[in-house]
């Protein structure tokens, strides 16, 4: 258990300031893009009570560093001052309330646009198909009447956020939205009452569902994010009994147990406190922090951690660190933390559309002005500048990077890889080194019988009517091997459990046994023994055996010029053939202090790193790799923190992943270079008032559907 040993809480690093600082979270819901971390993170210091400020882009969260004078109305106002809403981190219920309400409203907008986009698009296409006078006037008139209520409901995320920054003497990527949709639609109502030819009602409603769906999407993933560390914390045990003066016991819960106090752990109990044993021993499942495949043995005075299962024996337990000093919750922080240091990555699509949808607006601005001065009235200049708008509109620019992000997940997902996030597979087709866990990850994580065939038939029959009895992981093994091999279970009575002991019962006038060798401690190996009357007739080894692909999957990660070595948890002794088996080599004993550091290490030389790992100890580093994935069976905690993740025993499919990236990354720089070009064939046109509203909004929907065929050819890319 020394691998743990170094996981003892330690004090948060605190910047040198003149005055005494603080830290403190807060929840920003409308961190969109690269625009607000940059305004957020220059403009909160600009306050002389904030000395730092750092979002996480992941979570939606800014951390401060600001003066312990500082009050919070002060503080909620620094962000009020730039345009954003804020509340401390530890609301509660009110954060938890906030996020998904904030999920439901962007689902049921999604909904609403999305049906009235349907309804409008029949009705323009008798429109575009010829009606006129009387019939034209009356399908404009039932777009309005569709279009009008469905923009003012849908539209409402993106018109808050605009009005907070405009009415703050500031811009955001909403500002430039709003303008547009609510220009389109005004000019489109003004057309349907004066009996024009042309109403956008159409490109306004499909404008917005597409934008939704991006933002829905968006907050699905952040939700997801945010839920490992919550998945994390749930495998601390919810509470002890602690020991009394007088002797007597009595069950507090997690929250209020403090150094120093007593706790009686049971067999089969979680620990709800990290400790220091001061009476018994057991065997400690310590899977969940260290990726072990075995069960180790704790005895008097050995440090044991909330989390940790106790298999065997009731042990008391002197509490050292509860609560939020526990080393499952420095595990959390250390999640936190590290996801704060993707937070400074941006989408491609985001730093383009920073500088694009500005130069867009003012160009817009310039066509209406030109043309006013040109002697045109203002009418023809609205329409020219409205055209330009509708042509330029970046939803080519915006599907380049999502179009192609969509249709690679949906081709991984039938190989049976999972993304959970599309700016992943960008940042996988850069990875460079593969630092990859062994149990569970290279090794299928659970213990196989590796000498069934030594085993006579009717010894078979005996140890199956014993294992089927017992609750321990290796007995359940045994059962699943033995039942695989359609064993019939031998005739035994009076089958008894002793924790720590193994299995007994009488089978014809015998006693027979399973569990621990008689002859003490098997080392490092995973080992039961069948005795009859006290005698052992038959010895069963497991063995963690490796993922059937896994040689061919390191090759393959080779060819592609990806290095790999192993970081684990786990002892030497059982990570060594592994090693040798794959050509690897190994770093062992590995905490999670331990495997952020080697990250962070490879990262500095330059590294992009993929981390590949399933167990609770690898999620801060999942978190801070470049990219992650996790196999199917990974924890909750692992699988919340992985980018993806992929199913079934084979190791292949990381391979496919990494390729498919790469591809997809090939496919959004066509898209980009797709979408800039049409805009340089088609603004110069709409400028110059060649090109009419109408045709705008077919140009700005061809040019989206000429980027999705191209995203399309991915769905190719595997075969």
């Amino acid at each position: 258990m020394s691998a743990l040993a170094n996981l003892a809480p330690r004090p948060a690093p605190r910047p040198t300031a003149p005055t005494a600082l603080v830290e403190r979270d807060f929840a920003v819901p409308d961190i969109r893009c690269a625009g607000c971390i940059s305004k957020l993170e220059q403009g909160l210091v600009r306050d002389s009570r904030i000395h730092t400020a750092r979002v996480n882009f992941t979570e939606k969260r800014v951390h401060l560093s600001c003066a312990a004078d500082a009050q919070m109305p002060e503080l909620l106002g620094a962000f009020t001052s730039l345009g954003f809403e804020a509340h401390p981190i530890g609301d509660g219920p009110r954060e938890i309330d906030a996020d998904a309400a904030n999920s439901r409203e962007l689902l049921r907008a999604v909904a609403v646009a999305g049906f009235a986009m349907m309804n409008i698009m029949l009705l323009s296409v008798s429109v575009w198909s010829g009606a006129a006078g009387v019939t034209r006037d009356l399908f404009h008139w039932l777009s309005a009447m569709i279009a009008l209520p469905t923009i003012a409901y849908a539209g409402r995320p993106f018109f808050r956020s605009a009005w907070r920054a405009v009415s703050h003497g500031t811009t955001n990527m909403d500002v430039p939205i709003s303008i547009g949709v609510t220009l389109a639609t005004a000019l489109s109502l003004y057309e349907t009452a004066t009996h024009g030819p042309h109403a956008y009602f159409d490109s306004a409603v499909m404008l917005l569902f597409f934008l939704l769906c991006g933002r829905w999407l968006d907050s699905v993933m952040r939700d997801r994010a945010r839920g490992g560390v919550t998945a994390l914390l749930r495998n601390m045990g919810t509470g002890a009994m602690v020991f009394e003066s007088d002797g007597s016991t009595r069950w507090v819960d997690a929250t209020e147990l403090d150094p120093g106090m007593v706790m009686l752990v049971a067999a089969g109990e979680r620990l709800a406190a990290d400790g220091v044993i001061v009476a018994g021993a057991s065997r400690i499942d310590l899977s969940l922090l260290t990726g072990e495949s075995a069960p180790q043995q704790a005895a008097l005075d050995d440090v044991v951690h909330a989390g940790t299962l106790n298999l065997e024996t009731p042990i008391r337990v002197r509490v050292t660190a509860a609560g939020t000093d526990t080393a499952i919750a420095d595990i959390a922080r250390l999640m936190g933390e590290a996801s704060q240091g993707k937070s400074r990555y941006v989408r491609i699509a985001d730093r383009a559309a920073k500088l694009y949808a500005p130069a867009v607006h003012a160009l817009a601005l310039l066509a209406f002005a030109g043309w006013m001065l040109a002697g045109a009235g203002w009418h023809d200049a609205l329409l020219i500048a409205v055209a330009v708008l509708i042509i330029t509109c970046p939803c080519a620019l915006g599907l380049a990077v999502p179009a192609a992000q969509i249709v690679a997940a949906g081709a991984l997902m039938k190989v049976g890889v999972l993304i959970k996030d599309g700016s992943a597979l960008e940042r996988l087709a850069e990875v460079d080194r593969a630092l990859i866990d062994k149990t569970g990850t290279l090794t299928l994580g659970r213990p196989v019988v590796s000498n069934l065939s030594e085993i006579g038939l009717e010894h078979r029959a005996l140890l199956l009517a014993l294992a089927r009895a017992s609750r321990h992981p290796l007995s359940a093994a045994l059962t699943r091997d033995l039942g695989a091999e359609k064993i019939v279970a031998a005739d035994v009575t009076n089958v008894q459990e002793t924790p720590g002991f193994g299995v007994e019962a009488e089978w014809q006038g015998h006693v027979v046994t399973l569990g621990r060798p008689q002859s003490g401690d098997a080392g490092t190996e995973l080992v039961s023994e069948l005795a009859i009357d006290m005698h052992p007739v038959a010895t069963v080894r497991f063995a963690d055996a490796l993922r059937p692909d896994a040689v061919e999957a390191i090759a393959a990660l080779d060819r592609l010029g990806i290095d790999a070595m192993i970081l684990s948890g786990d002892r030497a002794t059982a990570v060594a053939p592994v090693a040798r088996t794959l050509g690897l080599t190994a770093m062992t004993g590995m905490s999670p202090q331990d495997k952020l550091a080697t990250i962070s290490r490879h990262s500095g030389a330059g590294h992009k790193v993929l981390m590949i790992g399933d167990g609770l100890n690898d999620g801060p580093a999942l978190a801070a790799g470049h990219a992650s994935m996790a196999p199917g069976s990974a924890s909750d905690v692992g699988k919340n923190a992985s980018d993806c993740i992929f199913m079934g025993d084979r190791l292949m499919p990381v391979v496919d992943t990494i390729r498919m990236a790469r591809r997809t990354q090939a496919i959004v720089r066509q898209n980009f270079a797709l979408a800039i070009g049409y805009n340089v064939v088609a603004v110069p046109l709409a400028f110059a008032g060649l090109v009419t509203p109408l045709v705008a909004a077919l140009a700005m929907s061809g040019s989206s559907l000429i980027v999705v065929s191209n995203a399309l050819r991915l769905k190719r890319a595997l075969k």
